[in-house]
């Protein structure tokens, strides 16, 4: 199987580094100069760019917008205990949008990257 690839826009590529590297298990493949970086976890493959810079992923649209972070679009990373792994990024300070939240297919909790990206964490039932 290919990896995939996901593209967040980021306001600190050296903090999103840690953040992805520290609580969720991604491993460094790439960071070529302060406004990019490559992550790996598994299939993902995770771009991380900076809000400004050369790079393709920072220019303005025709119609100006920006890129930003935020929003809800988001990626799933599957967990094999959920409320441990909940309780200990809680305990190291990392911000969740939600409790955990349990339907027919599992359990899930939506939690912040540091430039307030979203991030699924999911224990199916």
């Amino acid at each position: 199987m290919t990896s995939v690839s996901v593209r967040y826009i980021v306001d600190d590529v050296e903090e999103a580094i840690s953040f992805y590297t520290e609580h969720l298990g991604c491993t460094l493949e790439m960071h070529p100069g302060p406004g990019f970086a490559s992550l790996q976890r598994g299939d993902l493959r995770l771009l991380l760019n900076s809000t400004t810079g050369p790079g393709g992923a920072s220019q303005a649209l025709p119609d100006g917008r920006k890129p930003e972070p935020g929003g809800w679009n988001r990626f799933q990373i599957e967990m094999h205990d959920l409320e441990a792994e909940v309780q200990r990024m809680r305990a190291s300070g990392v911000p969740f949008r939600s409790d955990v939240v349990t339907g027919m297919g599992g359990k899930q909790v939506l939690l912040d990257d540091p430039s307030g990206n979203p991030v699924e964490l999911f224990e199916p039932a």
